[in-house]
């Protein structure tokens, strides 16, 4: 008997929730990133920006992305002098909605204004994480897109160890989908089109 790794069922549970969405015609199955592993014979595009206070982190992020075999996009800054962090927020996010990314990542300070910028794009789900579990649960449970730091708060580590687990973690589905759903429907009935 063939053995079957918990992420292959995962990879083959996701699959099959999104073949089911699919048929039914759901919104969230077309609304939704589609996420797979970099395993794929495709490279993910990560975008990734800071502020000047993350400035150091990005650069340090930016190599560890390629060596995960992710292609980074860099967003800026590219000094460490002070800038406004909702300039290159806004810039990782947009990527993200429009689909020109996989994913994004910003960095500031502290985290919190960059997510509240980036949540602010239609189609954005930006978590700030500071921990292995907020990493695991905000792809599992939320499907975010955009990961948010905070410089201030973490070690290069840290940062790393919660990178590589947010982008390594595929979206539960089933009752998270539903929920994900409720998300992007209060979004629409706010979004007034630009």
């Amino acid at each position: 008997m063939n053995y079957i790794s918990e992420s292959d069922i995962k990879n083959i549970v996701q699959k099959v929730m999104q073949s089911l969405s699919n048929s039914d015609g759901s919104s969230y199955a077309s609304s939704a990133p589609q996420t797979s592993s970099v395993s794929d014979s495709t490279v993910k595009i990560v975008a990734i920006g800071s502020d000047h206070g993350g400035f150091e982190m990005k650069k340090m992020l930016l190599a560890y992305l390629a060596e995960l075999g992710y292609q980074p996009m860099d967003c800026g800054t590219n000094s460490n002098e002070s800038v406004d962090y909702p300039d290159f927020a806004f810039s990782v996010a947009e990527k993200v909605s429009n689909g020109s990314v996989w994913r994004g990542i910003v960095i500031d300070g502290a985290g919190i204004g960059s997510c509240m910028v980036a949540n602010k794009v239609p189609g954005v789900r930006a978590a700030m994480c500071y921990d292995y579990a907020t990493a695991v649960n905000s792809r599992e449970h939320n499907d975010a897109n955009v990961l948010t730091l905070g410089a201030g708060l973490l070690g290069n580590n840290q940062a790393k160890l919660i990178v590589k687990t947010w982008l390594e973690t595929d979206f539960g589905g089933g009752r998270h989908a539903r929920r994900v759903e409720k998300i992007m429907e209060i979004e629409k009935k706010y979004f007034k089109g630009g």
